[in-house]
């Protein structure tokens, strides 16, 4: 079916705001860079320019005027910086971190389609522009009409037959220049040959503009064309300034063989609207789309390819064909071959879903910036595993939690600086973000090297919200058990960043509901680690199939460190309950997992099989009665279908119809380590 203008309009919209999106990214990333950096980096400003240019034009290209005038206002600055008129500062550095706010908002309220604050926007580029002239910018140095009388000027735009594979757009560049003020455009479509021999990738025509008004110059109107240098000649005649002409009076010239079109800003087509995607473009902008690689779309042509071919190899044993020896092996042999093949499919298709998690990493280096100078701290920022790679839906559904967990280590973990230097530290705290594999997981960890959580405190909170008895006595471990709790907080105050308990019971629900788990580490005086264990991807694993009693169980194969038979010997009793055994001088746990999940009628026998795995860092063993098969398993969310179900991951269907569990073996190890909270019962 073939698209409407309307839909490749809205479809090229929406591609706009996705590189929009990484272009914000780019550009606040450079300006942090060159705030922290002691030296300004020709590099990053040419980096942070070419963003800033990038976004003003393809803003112009949907007629999003407000975009448009911000990324000039901000654009005229980067200039400056870059032809050294003016060295970064601060201030300046400050003005653009904040214009890079106005873009965000201007390109949000665009994508939900709601109302503008013209006036703010207009003001904020005026702000801009009063900044520069503090900064010392002269008339010589950035020439412009300043005259009311204005400027006339006619421009001779001729691009070569081949700028439109350069990624430039003629009608988007004539369009920005007619916007400066009142213009006369003809199209010179002398080039043009006949239909049919029209090649759609080139470009025939040409434009004569006469242009005037007060804020026309002959250096605003190179600035426009500075990335067609090559690509089409230009020609720029100065005219004798003339009053500007009231609309009434607007003139129109047509030049033989042309067709000319007076453009007049104020009435530019209105883009396409399109629907909002979520709130925060930032966090949300690789949700509807994923940028794959190439080599990702051809690996997976290929294995579609082996499919078509393993297809053809099974349908020439037909219903008819008669299944004698040779034959059956040679449909044992397509068989094996298309097991294979669609496991390397799967596997093809498991890597489109992957994303960097850079995606949400990158909106914390101004985040941290802006709240460490609200709260007067000096912060360090180290970022650690960015292409570390997740499936999108685990990525898409981490923001808020990091965010949050950031926040506090911002607000509660670091001290002030006079603080840290009475304690002996730098006055520069440090927060680390960072990401790894572990087995089967992705752990994602927030540190700080403030003051930590203390154990006491948290105690004498916990009494004071009822959540303790006045004599009870705490738990091993009151952290984890308290300051995940609704409404828990040891803040002395309510800030505007945190302070109300609100936010780390919602961390751990999200995380959990992803199918992970969130642990604590924390030392008085030395700092936090909170840590967040992530499943790889929510869609398929790999499992070894066991049998517990009657029912079958699926333990994900990156968590089985080994299995091993029994041998009585090697058993012992730690304190007279809990078994352990013996294994090359290592002493492990012994979970009789039959009855961790509420199989009470199961025993297990001397020679029950011990399936060692990883749990929470540490292996203990699962007694289990056999090993099945090992194959890939489709995993079903149970909170989603039914409710969640501690030391279950989820569930999954096998090949004979019937229904079995995904083993959580983090969770079912921390009951054995005496962690409450954490059984599991699952028959």
């Amino acid at each position: 079916m073939t698209k409407s203008l309307s839909d490749i309009q809205t479809e090229l919209l929406g591609t706009f705001f996705e590189e929009a999106s990484e272009g914000l990214q780019q550009l606040e990333a450079g300006l942090l860079a060159l705030e922290q950096a002691k030296s300004a980096d020709p590099d990053t400003i040419n980096d942070v320019f070419r963003a800033a240019h990038s976004i003003k034009g393809g803003a112009g290209s949907f007629g999003l005027n407000e975009v448009c005038a911000l990324g000039h206002a901000m654009e005229s600055m980067l200039e400056d910086f870059r032809s050294q008129r003016v060295a970064p500062n601060r201030e300046s550095l400050a003005a653009l971190l904040e214009g890079v706010d106005w873009l965000r908002n201007a390109l949000d309220a665009r994508l939900a389609g709601a109302a503008l604050p013209i006036a703010e926007i207009e003001g904020f580029c005026q702000q801009l522009e009063r900044l520069r002239g503090a900064s010392g910018v002269s008339a010589e140095a950035t020439p412009v009409v300043a005259a009311p009388r204005g400027g006339a000027f006619v421009v001779e735009f001729l691009p070569m037959p081949r700028i439109l594979e350069s990624g430039n757009e003629p009608v988007r560049l004539v369009r920005e220049l007619v916007r400066m003020g009142h213009a006369t455009v003809t199209t010179d479509i002398s080039r043009l040959p006949v239909l049919a021999d029209i090649d759609p990738t080139l470009c025939y025509l040409g434009w004569h503009i006469e242009l005037e008004g007060p804020e026309v110059s002959a250096t605003a109107i190179e600035e426009i064309f500075s990335w067609v240098d090559t690509d089409a000649d230009l020609q720029i005649t100065a005219q004798t300034p003339v009053e500007p002409p009231s609309p009434s009076t607007e003139v129109q010239q047509v030049a033989p063989a042309a067709a000319a079109v007076a453009i007049n800003p104020a009435h530019e087509p209105k883009p396409p609207t399109a629907a909002p995607l979520a709130s925060d473009s930032r966090a949300e902008g690789a949700i509807g789309s994923i940028r794959v690689g190439v080599d990702k779309i051809d690996l997976l042509m290929n294995m579609v390819g082996e499919l078509v071919i393993t297809q053809s190899m099974l349908g020439v044993i037909d219903d008819e064909s008669r299944l004698d020896s040779r034959r059956i092996e040679q449909l044992r042999e397509g068989l094996g071959l298309l097991a294979r093949n669609t496991r390397s499919l799967q596997e093809s298709v498991m890597r489109l879903r992957s994303v960097p998690i850079s995606i949400v990493f990158s909106r914390f280096p101004r985040l941290v910036h802006d709240l460490g100078q609200q709260l007067g701290k000096q912060v360090e920022l180290k970022v650690l595993g960015q292409t570390t790679e997740i499936d999108k839906t685990v990525v898409e559904k981490l923001g808020d939690p990091l965010v949050h967990l950031v926040r506090n280590s911002l607000d509660h973990g670091l001290e002030t600086p006079e603080l840290r230097r009475a304690a002996g530290k730098s006055e520069v705290g440090v927060i680390q973000i960072s990401a790894y594999h572990h087995g089967g997981d992705v752990v994602v960890e927030v540190r700080d090297d403030g003051r930590g959580i203390n154990r006491e405190r948290v105690v004498q909170r916990a009494r004071q919200l009822g959540l303790l008895g006045p004599n009870e006595a705490p738990p091993e471990d009151p952290i984890r058990d308290f300051i995940f709790a609704p409404g828990f907080s040891t803040a002395a105050s309510v800030t505007d960043v945190s302070g109300r308990g609100v936010g780390m019971d919602v961390v751990r629900r999200n995380i959990r509901a992803l199918g992970g788990d969130v642990f604590v580490e924390t030392a008085v005086g030395k700092g936090t680690c909170i840590s967040m264990r992530l499943p790889l991807t929510l869609a398929i694993i790999d499992g070894q199939i066991i049998r517990v009693g009657q029912h079958a169980y699926v333990v994900p194969l990156l968590s089985i460190i080994e299995s091993v038979q029994v041998e009585p010997k090697r058993v012992s009793k730690f304190q007279g309950k809990r078994e352990l055994y013996r294994l090359r001088d290592k002493l492990i746990p012994m979970i009789e997992l039959g009855q961790v999940l509420g199989l009470h009628s199961w025993q297990h026998s001397e020679e029950s099989l011990m399936m060692i795995v990883e749990a929470d860092n540490a292996p203990v063993g699962l007694l289990v009665d056999e090993l099945l098969a090992q194959q890939q398993v489709v995993v079903k969310s149970l909170e989603t279908n039914y409710d969640r179900v501690p030391g279950l991951s989820g569930a999954t269907i096998l090949g004979d119809g019937s229904v079995a569990f995904i083993l959580d073996t983090t969770a079912i190890g921390r009951l054995v380590r005496g962690v409450p909270g954490n059984g599991a019962h699952a028959a």
